[in-house]
């Protein structure tokens, strides 16, 4: 009988790895060869073939994989970036490291993804809040395992003449049909930027990231760039950092990458079983806004996010259960005590305050039972009421 379950266990998909994983990791000991090297590059050349782009660059995390970006576009004091308050940390840190100014717009209370109608309004209005700073980049967020809407985004990109950096950490492998065709995130902007957080649908065994990128000469300064600007060695052109991506990590990145769509279709799976278990209650489901546009990865389900009424209580009564869950994210970025400096305040960006108030994680890994899975309805359903 089921009496408790975790937001997330990851104990399950290493057991049915563990000697793969093992062997792997022995390899790289037994080569002594821990930074970079050919462990990365390979894992380099199949994450480009997954995503689609001529190339990929491995790096440190999720969050330098922003930071590089938009320091190999030139992004510094004075400039702004175009994003949403309804995001991780990582997103508008990175900006702010750099001296940037972070330029909001409201989410789509739909996707949870930027409104193009309000990423237009910012950039119309820019002077009004942020006088003197001049629009130079976009981070469309492809929040929770879903893509933007990437066309109307671009074409607002192509009119102010905004580089386009894809903040895709949540979202690897998750699909987009534009007027081009289908495309995956990470393939449609001037970089995409991947998370292998070891809670992301690919997770390694620590921290890890990835930049991909169609342009050849971007992806020589990114890759010059990760390790202190330096080309050839003890020769900087260019400030960098030490970006690099261990070769630990990449090897176990590459083992797990076989396995992606394996575990999507596995998220999907038990996200239809919650639509369908919740129809007719108070429990508002996700819209996979692509379902019916013919795409397999239409959705990846990085995290399976419902609205509930009295959203606090609900989520006590499901801790008291033994039920994991989680809030991404209690309070949105224009309203965090470190950007105050910036001046918005309650009321700004009335959907993403919103969705802060009303949202909640469920679990949705792979490894979930149906017993599992009907614990958490049940349990969610009488604490709704």
């Amino acid at each position: 009988m089921v009496t408790s379950v975790p937001l997330l266990d990851l104990k399950g998909q290493y057991a049915a790895m563990r000697e793969e994983m093992r062997a792997v990791m022995d390899e790289v000991c037994d080569s002594q060869y821990f930074v970079l090297g050919p462990n990365v590059a390979a894992f380099e050349k199949n994450i480009a073939d997954y995503c689609g782009t001529a190339e990929a660059i491995g790096v440190t995390s999720g969050t330098d994989a922003l930071l590089i970006s938009l320091m190999a576009l030139g992004v510094g004091p004075g400039d702004g970036v175009l994003t949403t308050p309804y995001t991780f940390f990582a997103t508008v840190g990175s900006i702010v490291r750099l001296g940037a100014v972070p330029i909001f717009a409201d989410i789509d209370p739909v996707t949870f993804n930027i409104d193009p109608a309000s990423a237009r309004a910012a950039l119309e209005t820019v002077d009004d809040r942020h006088a003197g700073v001049t629009p130079k980049a976009m981070i469309p967020v492809h929040l929770y395992g879903q893509s933007a809407d990437m066309d109307a985004l671009l074409e607002l990109a192509r009119e102010y003449k905004l580089s386009v950096v894809e903040d895709a950490c949540q979202a690897i492998g998750a699909e987009y049909l534009s007027h081009r065709g289908v495309a995956r995130v990470g393939s449609m902007g001037d970089t995409g930027c991947f998370s292998f957080f070891p809670s992301k649908n690919l997770g390694g065994f620590g921290d890890g990231g990835i930049v991909t990128t169609n342009n050849s000469e971007l992806a020589e300064k990114i890759r010059q760039l990760r390790n202190h600007g330096m080309e050839p060695k003890y020769y900087h052109k260019l400030i960098g950092g030490n970006f690099r991506l261990d070769a630990l990590q990449a090897a176990v990145l590459d083992i797990k990458l076989k396995y992606l769509e394996e575990w999507h279709a596995g998220r999907r799976k038990n996200a239809d079983w919650y639509m369908a278990r919740f129809e007719g209650t108070a429990v508002q489901t996700p819209a996979a806004v692509y379902r019916d546009a013919g795409l397999t990865n239409y959705h990846i389900y990085n995290q399976f996010i419902i609205r509930v009424p009295n959203r606090d209580a609900v989520r006590e009564a499901l801790m008291e259960a033994s039920v994991g869950c989680d809030i991404y994210y209690p309070v949105p970025l224009h309203l965090q005590e470190c950007f105050a400096e910036l001046g918005y305040v309650k009321g700004d960006f009335s959907a993403s305050e919103q969705a802060a108030d009303e949202t909640l994680a469920l679990p949705i890994y792979p490894e979930l039972t149906e017993d599992m899975l009907e614990y958490v309805a049940d349990t969610l359903i009488k604490a709704v009421g």
